[in-house]
């Protein structure tokens, strides 16, 4: 997998952004952080006919939701492009002519014997798709549907193999020695000398390709001449055979990443790209591709800017696209609405990492987008995802049930989000909070019911011979709601006194119906259950 697609480099620092903490940008507002970042796009790239910013990774793992961020990155800034009158495309590059480096933990070991072919070359260890790589594309592109973000694929193993780099990758041969002296000049002495570098050697020995051997499919070769033009000879060290090849008709090479990604800035016209945090310290991989891009192809490189990670909260364990085992947009949209799984891509700086999760913490996220969205539209008024939680719960994930019971309440939530987020409120509870979940009892909860004190039966036995004497069918939640704050109000009771009463009163009920200290809102639950379950369960 290229460097660059590590998922995690930050900006130039004489860029108009910088991604250290403490930085201006630190206290800037995204309007004002975005809009600057703009202005230096079409200062630096006045006249475009199309603003073409750029995204891409390559499938040599699971397509991960921190590779996300480089679509979502290239969105945002996009879209003020759009703002702003220009036209625009959104560019995403599937690196899967790059080599297969290792083996995920979740592909079978024997795949090895694939190891340094391209990834195209590669089967689909399931056997449904044409390709290992297209196995882990389609899936990345459809989640990328249902997210509502339209891009352009480029496939760089079709692009290759159509020969519509052939002369980009003559001249990077031919200004092989520029390269090597390029790459050497962003080296420390310190590396250099790790390395036992000779200089004038490794210019010297120095090609910006890499050969995928004919003999073998595989990239364990070396070139052994170079005639000036597109012949080249290469020994397969595998097989330590030797083969003379025109590179404008035999399409077997494939430009080293830093080579390659300055060349395909300027076949696409990309004027901006984002990347990993780790790509534009100085003399990193940014800084020496701009370099390339201007004294080997004469193109100017695109305004970049980099990107934190993202951590994931209610997992356990690190995760790894190359180990197979990271999260998928995909998986996250079991969870996450498409808009609000955008809004939080977007929301803050590139350079400022941020959690998703699949702990509680997501309730609060939906919280936090519901009352952002409120600001903006007041007669927003979607479902709180808590509420899903809870009503998908009572009524056994039943929608048109879900749907009768907010009509019935008149809540007035929207209906379309009432529908998207039971979904996701049940995939969040089963799959990954399991514990949260509320299992009414079958039987009264004897146990439990024979450690109350006195004023907690008292309680209860009130409330019994409310539910016994009142008809369900024309119960009111306000009513029940009324009943069940009244119960524990006693002469005499302080307001801190009477509050404990409450919660102790509470306790009991979610105690008898549920068995636990605590549940979904108390007077919704008791409707939704209805008077038969409850006046078994409390012992009326």
């Amino acid at each position: 997998m290229d460097p660059k697609h590590s998922h995690d480099l930050p900006p130039q620092p004489e860029r108009p952004v910088a991604a250290e903490p403490g930085n201006r940008v630190d206290t800037m507002s995204q309007a004002e952080w975005v809009g600057e970042v703009v202005d230096k796009i079409l200062t630096v790239f006045p006249n475009q006919e199309v603003y073409t910013c750029a995204a891409g990774i390559s499938p040599s793992g699971t397509v991960h939701f921190g590779n996300f961020r480089d679509v979502m990155t290239s969105l945002v800034f996009l879209r003020e492009l759009q703002r702003r009158g220009k036209k625009t495309r959104l560019l995403f590059s599937w690196d899967d002519f790059d080599r297969l480096r290792k083996i995920p933990s979740n592909v079978d070991p024997s795949f090895s014997k694939h190891i340094g072919m391209p990834l195209t070359a590669v089967p689909d260890p399931a056997g449904k798709e044409s390709s290992y790589a297209r196995s882990l594309e389609v899936a990345f592109e459809e989640s990328m549907r249902e997210l509502g973000i339209e891009l352009e694929y480029r496939y760089q193993s079709a692009e290759y193999a159509s020969g519509r780099y052939d002369e980009m990758i003559v001249k990077a041969l031919r200004s092989r020695e520029k390269i090597a002296r390029i790459l050497l000049a962003s080296m420390s002495d310190k590396g250099k000398a790790a390395k036992s570098i000779d200089e004038d050697e490794y210019a010297a020995s120095y090609y910006p390709i890499s050969v995928y051997s004919r003999f073998t499919g595989r990239d364990n070769t070396r070139v052994l001449s170079y005639d000036g033009d597109s012949t080249i000879t290469y020994e397969c060290l595998d097989t330590h055979q030797s083969e003379t090849v025109d590179l404008r008709k035999d399409h077997v090479a494939k430009l080293s990443w830093k080579v390659d990604w300055p060349m395909r800035w300027g076949e696409e016209g990309v004027v901006f790209e984002p990347g990993g945090h780790d790509h534009a310290s100085p003399g990193g991989s940014y800084d020496t591709s701009s370099v390339i891009a201007r004294e080997v192809f004469g193109v100017e490189p695109p305004v970049f800017v980099g990107y934190q990670f993202i951590g994931i909260r209610g997992m356990d364990g690190k995760m790894s696209g190359s180990k197979g085992d990271a999260i998928t947009p995909g998986q996250l949209l079991r969870i996450y609405a498409p808009d609000l799984l955008k809004w939080l891509y977007t929301r803050k700086n590139p350079h400022q990492p941020f959690d998703l999760a699949f702990d509680s913490e997501v309730i609060r996220q939906y919280d936090e987008y519901d009352r952002a969205m409120k600001a903006v539209d007041a007669t927003s008024n979607p479902i709180p995802f808590r509420q899903a939680v809870s009503l998908g719960q009572i009524l056994q994930w039943d929608r048109e049930k879900i749907l009768a019971m907010v009509e019935k309440l008149n809540l007035g939530f929207d209906a379309t989000s009432v529908v998207e987020r039971i979904g996701k409120a049940k995939a969040w509870l089963e799959e990954y909070n399991p514990g949260e979940m509320i299992v009414v009892r079958d039987e009264p909860n004897a146990e439990y019911a024979a450690t109350m004190d006195e004023r907690a039966r008292g309680f209860v036995s009130a409330f019994a011979e409310f539910v016994c004497a009142s008809d369900f069918e024309t119960l009111t939640i306000e009513t029940l709601e009324e009943k069940l704050y009244a119960i524990p109000k006693v002469d005499g009771l302080a307001d801190k006194e009477l509050k404990a009463a409450q919660r102790d009163f509470f306790k009991a009920l979610y105690q008898l119906l549920i068995g636990k200290d605590t549940g979904p809102r108390l007077s919704t639950f008791i409707w939704a259950l209805g008077k038969e379950r409850v006046e078994t369960l409390i012992g009326a």
